[in-house]
């Protein structure tokens, strides 16, 4: 065989060689290890792990641009206060009240004996009730169900006031209405301005609010007041609005006058109706045996 014959199988050879090795890495690159398979299975399933649960726990707990946005539906307060359902509520919100760290910290406070606590509302008649604003049309659950609790500085210098309010209440589905909030304000620097008037009587000359953040509806909230005044027949009040975390809603001031006309009206009754100190109601029985203070 002559040496060109040979050198032409050998390169024949050496060629077909090349080729199977080309097909051959080109068939193992295409089917990846074993070990690379399940990396990709684990990452996946990873991914998909938590996209289930940040799903499953923002379908629970939204967070708060989205529950403003897109808030839950809910279902109309019962058409009757007073039924076993409204009743059940109520309850059941009372006690949510009374547990409330919020509070069980200003009843424990180091200054709390230079505090007292009451009821505004409570006292009012139910034939004069059900024709006040705030004490009657709003009253029930899903709306007001429950009696403001304040607790008020016995020298009436501030106020805490602490209100449920309801689902039924909104301007913006799931969103307090603006309008509300400035009522409940206006009703809460009243009580802290005319506690320091001399005739115990006045009414609101202006009002200022500032919003200062959404309140979301179904939820307590506090009000807080201050009396910044008194001059005369004037009054000057500062309050504001927060949430149980103490986030600031609404701030306002407000003045109040007395009105020239107030000596004709009954105080007692309406510091009665605003929810006077109860020793401030009790009548002194001097035929048990009380003696008047000195």
């Amino acid at each position: 065989m002559s040496s060109s014959i040979l050198l032409r199988r050998v390169r024949e050879t050496c060629r077909l060689q090349n080729k199977f090795n080309t097909l051959r890495n080109a068939s193992t690159s295409s089917t990846p290890p074993a070990s690379r398979r399940l990396g990709a299975f684990a990452t996946l399933s990873l991914v998909t792990a938590v996209s289930l649960s940040c799903y499953t726990l923002g379908a629970f707990y939204p967070p708060a641009p989205i529950s403003l946005l897109y808030p839950r539906p809910a279902p109309p307060p019962p058409a009757d206060p007073n039924s076993a359902e409204s009743l059940a509520y109520t309850e059941a919100l009372e006690t949510k009240l009374q547990t409330l760290p919020l509070l069980r910290e200003l009843r424990a406070r180091a200054d709390a004996d230079e505090w007292y606590e009451t009821r505004p509302y409570q006292q009012i008649p139910d034939e004069i009730r059900v024709n006040n604003f705030t004490a009657g049309s709003l009253r029930g659950p899903g709306r007001l169900p429950l009696w403001p609790l304040a607790r008020v500085k016995k020298d009436e210098s501030e106020a805490v006031v602490i209100i449920h309010i309801g689902r039924s209440l909104c301007g913006h589905d799931g969103i307090v209405h603006g309008g509300l909030l400035a009522t409940l304000l206006d009703e809460a620097l009243a009580r802290n301005a005319i506690t320091n008037l001399p005739e115990k009587v006045g009414v609101t000359a202006t009002l200022s609010l500032n919003y200062r953040a959404p309140t979301r509806a179904d939820q307590f909230v506090v009000v807080k007041t201050q009396l910044v005044d008194v001059k005369g027949r004037k009054a000057t009040v500062s309050g504001r609005v927060e949430d149980l975390q103490g986030t600031l809603l609404v701030d306002a001031t407000a003045l109040f006058i007395q009105p020239r006309y107030a000596k004709m009206l009954d105080p007692q009754r309406i510091r009665q109706n605003l929810g006077a100190p109860a020793t401030a109601l009790a009548p002194v029985l001097l035929a048990d045996g009380v003696k008047l203070p000195k």
